[in-house]
């Protein structure tokens, strides 16, 4: 009787496992649709400036109050969806202790989503704008005419 029991219990165990196995679905080969498009050559620039180059003081001042704009090599205009601009600029700091100043570097940043910059911006570049400081243009998003987002090159302004 037990040799049946076992017999019995084995049966069940592979008729189970059997089913268990119908209910998976055959591996078949992935359907993927990716279509492979060819990015334009995009080019940043702020005024008659693009890629980094170093500007005076008054230039950069200028070139501040203008909109930034993403082209093409057809020349093409794309629209500006969101950028960062950071200003890096001088500043000093004082050891409390000793009242020893120490030149540094602070940064300012911020994400925007229209060109040019706010007043604000403006404002507090133009008061404070010294030579060897640095605005920087980068995680520049555009939007071409069917609506396709891309990355854009940086824009760096070296003031000297």
């Amino acid at each position: 009787m037990p040799v049946f029991k076992n017999i019995i219990v084995l049966c069940c165990l592979l008729t189970v496992t059997t089913a268990a196995m119908a209910q998976k679905p055959k591996p078949g080969k992935p359907v993927t649709t990716t279509v492979k498009t060819k990015l334009p050559k995009l080019k940043t620039a702020l005024g008659s400036r693009s890629d980094s180059v170093g500007v005076s003081v008054d230039e950069a001042l200028n070139l501040i109050t203008l909109p930034l704009t993403i082209t093409d090599d057809k020349k093409n205009t794309y629209t500006i969806v969101t950028y960062q601009c950071l200003y890096r600029r001088k500043a000093v700091t004082e050891d409390e202790e000793s009242g020893k100043v120490t030149p540094i570097n602070s940064v300012v940043a911020s994400t925007f989503k229209t060109t040019p910059l706010s007043e604000i911006w403006k404002k507090t570049i133009s008061e404070q704008l010294k030579t060897g400081e640095e605005i920087f243009f980068f995680d520049v998003v555009v939007k071409d005419a069917q609506g396709k987002l891309m990355f854009a090159p940086n824009l760096k302004l070296m003031v000297k």
